[in-house]
């Protein structure tokens, strides 16, 4: 039996676990849930009713988790080249990048926010970024490994907030890399619509 992916297409932790998976040649079942109309089955397989969930002998909940999982299984291309230094950088999205990239694009949801300022706070990340590229098309050398594939759905969600501004900014290197990145054959083949799951439906194979 294969491993079920519960995703959904436009969530960019649902795509760094796809782009994982496809490049560690994994196939998984994989579930397009609606997040508006969670299915029963997938609430009750994780409680926390986010996306990406990956069943296998166990429920992997998160989505960095799913990455490593699926490189730790295979890893043909290398992308694990950047080991812990590459990791740390993927973890700080979260922790020091996203947080302030939700309250930017959502600032609605959040009471008392300044919307300006946190994406001036986003972007002292991104400008690391595109200090770290200017030694290489990405992040840790002239292939792409681990911390491109787990950041670069965040800073495509970002620029796509506001691209007239994002593009006038100067950080040509993450722009560059971002163009590579979401004109790419490998973001493509992560990226095909898939219909709504529900049970009973029939088995949708990815990658």
């Amino acid at each position: 039996m294969l491993p079920v992916l519960y995703s959904f297409r436009r969530c960019p932790y649902a795509m760094r676990a796809r782009l994982a998976l496809a490049s560690a040649g994994i196939e998984v079942e994989l579930r397009e849930i609606v997040l508006r109309d969670k299915p029963g089955v997938f609430l009750d397989t994780s409680q926390k009713g986010t996306v990406p969930v990956l069943v296998t002998d166990q429920v992997i909940e998160e989505s960095i988790e799913v990455m490593d999982w699926a490189l730790e299984q295979s890893d043909p291309e290398g992308l694990l080249y950047g080991g812990k230094v590459a990791r740390n950088l993927v973890e700080r999205c979260e922790t020091e990048f996203k947080s302030h990239l939700d309250r930017f694009k959502y600032a609605t949801r959040y009471e008392g926010v300044d919307r300006e300022k946190e994406r001036i706070l986003s972007s002292v990340y991104l400008r690391e970024l595109d200090s770290i590229l200017a030694d290489g098309d990405y992040l840790f050398g002239n292939q792409i490994g681990f911390a491109d594939i787990g950041i670069a759905p965040f800073v495509r969600q970002f620029a796509n907030v506001d691209r007239t501004w994002f593009e006038a900014q100067e950080w040509d290197c993450l722009c560059g890399w971002l163009h590579r990145f979401v004109t790419s054959k490998r973001f493509a083949s992560v990226m095909i619509k898939y219909p709504k799951w529900e049970e009973g439906n029939t088995v949708t194979i990815f990658p």
